[in-house]
């Protein structure tokens, strides 16, 4: 008898591992699911763009990133890979398959900059 529930007792233990398991790979695929979609819905910032917004002291409202996203559709419209999107808030250069602003610039910086590895331009 004292047999059986050992038996038991491994058999619950087994699905309760199994459990567990189970929900921790749902949790992650969420996880990637939600940032595969955050990735589709929009621009997103590189870990390097991120620092120069913060270090230049770029505001990054609801509207810029509306104009960013509408600007760089109209990029990927026509066929661009690299563009430099321009505005009153400063520059952006965007690789467009990835949706992804590489590097910022305010509007000071742009005044003797030279922009290379573009193949396309968008005023905001």
């Amino acid at each position: 008898m004292n047999q059986i529930n050992k038996l038991t007792n491994v058999n619950a233990l087994k699905l309760s591992h199994a459990s567990v398991q189970t929900q921790k790979t749902d949790e992650r695929f969420s996880t990637l699911l939600k940032e595969e979609l955050d990735r589709s819905e929009g621009v997103r910032f590189s870990k390097h763009a991120a620092q120069r917004v913060a270090e230049r002291g770029i505001e990054v409202s609801d509207r810029l990133m509306s104009d960013l996203n509408q600007a760089v559709e109209k990029a990927k419209a026509k066929g661009a890979r690299d563009v430099v999107i321009i505005g009153k808030d400063g520059a952006f250069i965007v690789n467009v398959p990835h949706n992804l602003i590489v590097t910022t610039m305010n509007g000071n910086e742009m005044k003797e900059n030279i922009f290379t590895n573009i193949d396309s331009a968008v005023l905001l």
